[in-house]
């Protein structure tokens, strides 16, 4: 096995064991992080493998990923918002919200998307041996490095797109952020730039929670105490954004070459 192939192995061993601490957390309920912690798990793993994504292998376990992503997402938007109804003093609307999630819990654990990843996860080893005995299995850190420099050029772009968009923003700033932090090997980000994605990450975040929030008006009606500020906030946290992007901008001054 090559260094990289070994890399990889750990890597993903390590991510498991991670997500089975986190469900056996989420399963005692009396963490009120360990959904959080599941996702961002889900997250790295992900980051891991996409830029290996034409591997069967590689490409069949990020999809399992995806699912449970995907199936987990509403009940951690729920989980936010009941934090921030509380934080507003609504605890009638937020403990409607809490005893929902509790179910959706017990759901989630049994449910079929996190079932698959487990069992991806306990054949990958020895499917990766099949592989490669087999000749089957060209995974090469040439791919990652690739892979980054595509992100950084894509971000690069979009940020300086008049028209840009926050959402995609945000997922392009995701994206470069986890994989290199993921592949640190392939991708060199100093801590300055690498504060700068973060606090640009961290401010769309901020604005996305209002926007998902004000969406949510129209349907959830015992919302609608929060909606003066939640508009409010919708605007400082547009502002916010700018200037993080703007400072982003700095650190990525031109498309970036393909070195690699």
């Amino acid at each position: 096995m090559s260094a990289f192939d070994d890399r990889l192995q750990r890597r993903v061993l390590g991510l498991q064991v991670r997500l089975y601490a986190c469900c056996a957390r989420l399963s005692a309920g009396t963490d009120g992080e360990a959904l959080h912690d599941l996702r961002i798990a889900l997250r790295r793993l992900a980051s891991l493998l996409r830029p290996l994504r034409r591997e069967p292998l590689c490409a069949a376990l990020e999809q399992a990923v995806t699912v449970l992503n995907r199936a987990s997402g509403p009940l951690r938007d729920i989980e936010v918002l009941a934090h921030e109804l509380e934080a507003q003093g609504l605890s009638g609307p937020a403990a409607l919200r809490r005893d929902c999630l509790a179910e959706a819990y017990v759901e989630l654990l049994a449910g079929v998307p996190l079932r698959g990843l487990m069992v991806r996860l306990d054949e990958w080893p020895e499917d990766c041996r099949q592989a490669r005995r087999h000749g089957q299995w060209r995974a090469r850190g040439k791919r990652v490095a690739r892979h980054l420099d595509r992100l950084a050029r894509k971000l690069a772009m979009a940020l300086r797109d008049p028209a840009h968009d926050r959402h995609r923003l945000r997922l392009l700033i995701k994206r470069l952020r986890y994989c290199a932090e993921a592949w640190p090997a392939y991708y060199q980000l100093e801590p300055a730039r690498l504060r700068s994605l973060r606090r640009a990450q961290a401010a769309l975040g901020h604005w996305h929670d209002h926007w998902q929030w004000l969406q949510r008006l129209e349907i959830e009606t015992d919302l609608g105490p929060c909606a003066g500020i939640w508009r409010q906030r919708l605007l400082d946290a547009e502002r916010e954004a700018d200037l993080a992007l703007l400072e982003l901008c700095e650190f990525f001054p031109q498309v970036p070459a393909q070195s690699r």
